[in-house]
């Protein structure tokens, strides 16, 4: 019998081996993860992040699980607007989560927030932990995308929040090929500019062309059990926001 496969950017590998090819690009640009995210989106994904804000509206008490949270960038947003509450950073780059706790808001919220090393398809948590369930830019790296919305289902509290922020497709195919033509030609030169690792960086446009539209995506969350499930456009489609429910 052979292995699956599936795709890391353009390429078809063995399904066992995309987690250690994700878990190497990661490790590769970590210390330079946040100045690249700035300087590829020219600042746009700080915009975004405070949409996935204003919609998730962060009350004070809520349990965040934050997957393929890195840096902490989403958790420490959510714990400024809940006030107070507690937030777990999940992922599976050990890396990213070193880059995170140095961050100035880290120490301040040490308190109420953990760093766990794991992975989006097997979280380390028991059934009903957590009111509100994140991932950010994260989703189309996990080798099946599916079960990791299964996972964040089962983690999710009666009433608990899916959120999901990631690239997408622009609906216009005059403006697709205008962002193609700078993702392909200028992002990966950034990375080697600012990373010193183009590599990676082509990696992470190419995952982006595989991941599902809108609308399949959306069926994904519907499959995993999320009831009340929407998505909004950002920047026409350049990125988009996926929301559900457990009812």
């Amino acid at each position: 019998m052979t292995e699956k496969t599936t795709h890391f950017g353009f390429q078809d590998v063995p399904e066992g081996e995309k987690a250690g090819r994700v878990r190497g690009v990661f490790g590769s640009v970590a210390s330079k993860y946040d100045v690249m995210n700035d300087a590829m989106s020219f600042g746009i994904h700080r915009v975004w992040k405070d949409a996935m804000m204003d919609w998730l509206a962060p009350r004070p008490g809520q349990r965040l699980l934050d997957v393929a949270g890195g840096t902490g960038d989403i958790s420490f947003r959510f714990l400024k607007r809940a006030g107070h509450g507690h937030a777990t950073v999940l992922d599976l780059t050990e890396p990213m989560l070193v880059e995170g706790r140095k961050r100035a808001e880290a120490a301040a919220m040490a308190d109420s927030l953990d760093w766990v090393a794991g992975d989006a398809m097997a979280l380390p948590f028991e059934n009903n932990s957590f009111d509100v369930y994140t991932i950010s830019f994260g989703i189309r790296n996990v080798t099946r995308p599916q079960e990791a919305l299964n996972e964040a289902f089962r983690v999710l509290k009666p009433g608990g929040r899916l959120m999901v922020l990631e690239f997408s497709q622009i609906p216009n195919d005059l403006m697709q090929r205008a962002y193609d033509l700078y993702s392909f030609n200028i992002i990966p030169r950034m990375g080697q500019a600012i990373a010193g690792d183009r590599d990676s960086y082509q990696y992470l446009v190419e995952s982006i062309r595989k991941f599902p539209d809108q609308e399949t995506f959306l069926g994904m969350v519907r499959t995993a059990g999320f009831e009340n499930a929407k998505y909004r456009n950002l920047s026409m489609g350049i990125a988009c926001l996926h929301s559900g429910w457990k009812i």
